[in-house]
């Protein structure tokens, strides 16, 4: 099973509350960057996460704009910033054993790196700028999981300036 594991995009510092902070322009062009370079790898996704976070949930919209995504979501309340990489580690696993093709997953800093590392033991968190996207492999058969990539708006920019 493929895990994508999403940073929401650039939003504003200034909200009536951290859980309004809306995108910025950066942020909708960024994720909407990545969503199309995603959409070229033709991901079947077929189970969708998100923190109820605007900027989350908006950086999602921008995403299913640019990629096929089923029309169901699980707002999770353990994706907010400070939530449980735990108890969603588990949650995916259990996707994985029901033989979920793919998941793609959109939170915030610090959990989405925690949840790299509880899917990954080997890895430490990685850090994730907006709108960086990480690819997990969960192997069930084996019982083995690893990165098998991870892309910022900036390399695919450096990329295409060269």
């Amino acid at each position: 099973m493929q895990v994508y594991i999403m940073r929401h995009g650039d939003a504003a510092i200034q909200a009536a509350s951290d859980a309004a902070r809306p995108l910025t322009q950066k942020g909708k062009d960024e994720s909407v960057l990545m969503a199309q370079w995603l959409s070229r790898h033709e991901p079947k996704i077929d189970h969708v996460l998100v923190s109820p976070y605007l900027r989350a949930e908006q950086t999602l919209q921008v995403v299913r704009d640019n990629l096929t995504l089923p029309i169901q979501v699980g707002v999770m309340e353990a994706l907010t910033p400070g939530g449980d990489a735990t108890f969603v580690a588990d949650y995916i696993r259990d996707l994985a054993v029901l033989e979920t093709n793919a998941v793609l997953v959109v939170s915030h800093l610090p959990l989405v790196g925690y949840l790299v590392s509880e899917l990954c033991p080997q890895e430490a968190p990685p850090m994730f700028t907006t709108s960086t996207i990480a690819c997990i492999n969960i192997d069930v058969a084996h019982l083995k999981s690893h990165v098998e990539w991870m892309m910022s708006p900036s390399q695919l920019m450096f990329a295409k300036d060269r």
